[in-house]
């Protein structure tokens, strides 16, 4: 092992030479983290940085947060057993108290909750497995622009056709609906499309001759993350509710980016006043370590014992960061902080809307957040909607980096900027990633437009 001193380049490399050529952050966003604090984190090489990816929306209380480091440690220290498979302990059960007790009453006072293996993509994965189960049928629907996960039921709900490319053979009988995307509407009609959008998924379900069977379940997400941070309108959520209760299809609602407060409700369906039959939880769930679980109305509870199981689905850690962080978001009211925060970020996104055309559509809830950047000198279609332009958002990410603020990409071609930074971030700290934005976009801009030497 060689002594010289860690630095960003040595790790990278390192990194580079051991690790699969399917990483992707280490891509764009080149550095070794070596401590972590709240919402910066700070390089090998010293740099500090204002972090609004959070482990792609995972750290509600940002890095290292007292409540969740305490609640770890207690559990160290009285010998708590690591891991239990599914067996109970006193610890999982408080973990599951304060869940519940986060739920509304209508969806609790019904609801069982299965542990899942720790990914976000499991729990989808279970809930899957849950409705095909319970109903017998095979087909499922999902819509353009969803992510729910990288396995393979998980993959074959992805609206993202070039994760599908190099995977023959994914789960098939999926099909894919449109979702309310008003600056690129699938209906071309704009703002009105998410009526258009619901009668269409009416009339499909009417059709006798729709092309496929009975569904098991619809698949959704309230608010699209990876998708582009696409928030559909409340009236669109209850239409959807509506209609699958009406057609005896389990409604899915995907909350693994969304829930706990993120979008400025504890959890967002909240905001369309519905009951799901199922909500996938993970990320924040586990205080930053990794938990999934599903939870469901017990009309759909026909699995046998053993019919779904996961060696790590008994993680105490993450059940006692994850009791630690709900107790926390819920006593503190973060979700309200997440909506007023949001609301002064997207001041800072919306200026930058503003001054540069370049930066087509500002949109989300709370702190799911996200700017696309387009092509402002090629021809708009019929709504105004330019070309999506990854390269520009790729040269912003790139300028924010250099300037201190990780973000994300992500939409349609990643021409998305991304912003999922923790639920704890104080105004001032809102007020710089704005100033970093918008002094980037500028920079982007200005090098994108520069006339050839």
């Amino acid at each position: 092992m060689s002594d010289a001193a860690p630095s960003n380049d040595r790790l990278l490399g390192k990194q580079a030479d051991r690790e699969s050529n399917a990483r992707s952050y280490p891509r764009y966003l080149p550095m070794a983290i070596r401590e972590a604090q709240g919402v910066e984190v700070t390089d090998a090489d010293g740099n500090t940085y204002y972090d609004c990816l959070g482990g792609a929306g995972t750290l509600h209380l940002g890095h290292n947060h007292p409540v969740v480091v305490e609640a770890i440690e207690e559990a160290m220290a009285a010998d708590r057993p690591m891991h239990t498979l599914d067996i109970t302990t006193p610890v999982k059960e408080a973990f599951v108290d304060t869940l519940f007790d986060s739920l509304p009453d209508e969806f609790a006072d019904t609801a069982k909750i299965q542990f899942c293996s720790p990914a976000g993509t499991d729990a989808i994965e279970a809930a899957l497995k849950l409705t095909k189960t319970a109903t017998g049928n095979r087909s499922v629907l999902s819509f353009r622009g969803g992510y729910h996960g990288m396995t393979h039921g998980s993959l074959g709900l992805m609206g993202d056709t070039d994760a599908k490319e190099e995977v023959p053979g994914t789960m098939g009988n999926v099909h894919h609906l449109p979702y309310p995307y008003p600056y690129r509407c699938p209906f071309g009609v704009g703002d009105e499309g998410h009526e258009v959008g619901s009668e269409y998924v009416e009339r499909l379900l009417d059709d006798p001759e729709r092309g496929f069977t009975d569904p098991a379940a619809m698949v959704l997400e309230p608010v699209q993350g990876e998708g582009g941070s696409i928030a559909p309108p409340a009236d669109w959520l209850r239409e959807m509710r509506r209609i699958t209760r009406e057609h005896d299809v389990p409604l899915v609602v995907d909350e693994i980016q969304s829930g706990l407060g993120r979008t400025g409700d504890l959890y967002d369906f909240e905001r369309a006043d519905i009951t799901p039959d199922v909500v996938t939880l993970s990320k924040a769930v586990g205080g930053g370590l990794p938990l999934a679980v599903m939870l469901y109305d017990e009309e759909y509870d026909d699995w046998e014992s053993g019919a779904h199981t996961g060696t790590f689905r008994g993680n105490q850690l993450a059940m006692a960061a994850g009791r630690a962080t709900i107790e926390y978001i819920v006593e503190e009211d973060l979700p309200s902080h997440a909506e007023a925060m949001g609301a002064r970020l997207r001041d800072h996104l919306d200026a930058a809307a503003d001054r540069f055309d370049s930066v087509g559509d500002v949109r989300g809830r709370g702190l799911m957040l996200g700017a696309e950047m387009v092509d402002a000198d090629a021809n708009p279609d019929d709504l105004g909607a330019y070309p999506p332009d990854a390269d520009l958002a790729e040269a912003i990410q790139s300028e924010c980096f250099d300037r201190g603020l990780i973000v994300e990409r992500g939409g349609r071609e990643g021409a998305t900027v991304r912003f999922l930074p923790p639920l704890i971030i104080s105004k001032e700290q809102v007020e710089e990633v704005g100033r970093i934005f918008r002094e980037s976009v500028e920079a982007a801009v200005a090098e994108a437009t520069a006339p050839s030497p």
